[in-house]
């Protein structure tokens, strides 16, 4: 449950090279998109090992939860169905409200916008709750 929210996962790479994406946790995966405007998919062609950290701290509630994932990722074609899950989860519904960068990813064509997935399944997952009381 905790990562249908919309948080914001840091991704690593060789290098080690860390980056904060939007995600779409999915069929046991991560789904990050990427394209050739990016180094992310060079990096996992040139070394597949991938860490994914998603977590949150809020010291107002207490609340501090994290998950860790371990896996290999790949690269694969982009489709817009998945795509506009991940975008809704992040922006809302209402398409017309978005911002034009992000409309374009549904509606150009991805083999020449060069948009792609990068997929994680984990090959290690853990989640952490670390929340206390705030009220203290």
């Amino acid at each position: 449950q905790f990562l249908q929210g919309p948080l914001t996962a840091r991704v690593a790479t060789n290098g080690p090279t860390i980056r904060p994406t939007w995600y779409l946790w999915e069929d046991g995966a991560f789904w990050i998109l990427t394209g050739t405007w990016s180094r992310l998919p060079g990096r996992v062609q040139t070394d597949p090992r991938v860490a994914i950290v998603v977590d949150t701290c809020d010291i107002t509630s207490g609340q501090v939860r994290q998950v860790v994932a371990r896996g290999t990722g790949e690269l694969l074609p982009f489709d817009a169905d998945r795509g506009r899950r991940k975008l809704v989860r992040y922006l809302g519904v209402d398409e017309d409200r978005w911002d034009d960068r992000f409309r374009r990813y549904l509606h150009d064509d991805p083999t020449q916008r060069g948009t792609s997935w990068l997929r994680v399944r984990p090959d290690r997952l853990s989640a952490i709750d670390l929340s206390y009381d705030a009220a203290r």
